[in-house]
């Protein structure tokens, strides 16, 4: 049976996008093909997702109603959760009764199904492979411009980057002019991060 590799399964609320203060199951898969950090891309990665556990769909489900058996909403995230999601993990939770978000950095063209899907591109648009999301999400560091968006998606947000689990003010200050100097997009901050919870 058809194993994923998976680093940590829990119950919380949806800290950032359109969906904040939604309460969700949170699959986090382990293993990234990228590496974020402030030389290479004005912040660093906040999320430990090296190591991981091999477990099968029903194991995930299983895990899943453990944690919140009254919750329908899981969020597949990591690490970058395309290189492991394929139409078999999301034709299992769909019959398990979930509805399924994702969190991708675009990388990796998604398989047909997902319920919600939030690209935040981390790359040069030439190497973005998902075109089409739910939510595009730029995280901005003091001085970032918006870059040039290839992502088709009905909202259109930004994040400024945190300081492990600080947000500068200048940061702040910063990505609310770009929304302001280009009202398309709009403020997406880290709320969870904010609320102190994971």
């Amino acid at each position: 049976m058809r194993t994923y590799l998976i680093n940590e399964i829990f119950y919380s609320l949806q800290g950032e996008g359109v969906r904040t203060g939604s309460a969700n199951v949170f699959v986090r898969f382990a293993r990234c093909n990228q590496q974020c950090t402030v030389a290479s891309h004005g912040f660093d990665c906040d999320t430990d997702f090296q190591e991981g556990q091999r477990m099968t769909i029903p194991q995930i489900v299983e895990r899943c109603r453990q944690l919140a058996p009254q919750c329908h909403w899981i969020v597949l995230t990591g690490g970058e959760p395309a290189l492991q999601v394929d139409r078999p993990f999301i034709d299992g939770l769909h019959e398990a009764g979930y509805k399924l978000a994702i969190e991708t950095n675009g990388t990796v063209a998604l398989p047909d199904g997902l319920d919600w899907i939030t690209v935040s591109p981390k790359t040069e648009n030439e190497n973005i492979r998902q075109r089409r999301a739910d939510e595009v999400k730029y995280v901005r560091a003091q001085g970032q411009p918006i870059p040039d968006n290839v992502i088709e998606a009905d909202h259109w947000l930004i994040s400024p980057a945190f300081e492990g689990d600080r947000l500068c003010p200048e940061t702040l200050a910063w990505c609310i002019e770009l929304v302001k100097r280009q009202p398309r997009w709009r403020l997406s901050v880290q709320m969870h991060k904010l609320w102190r919870i994971p």
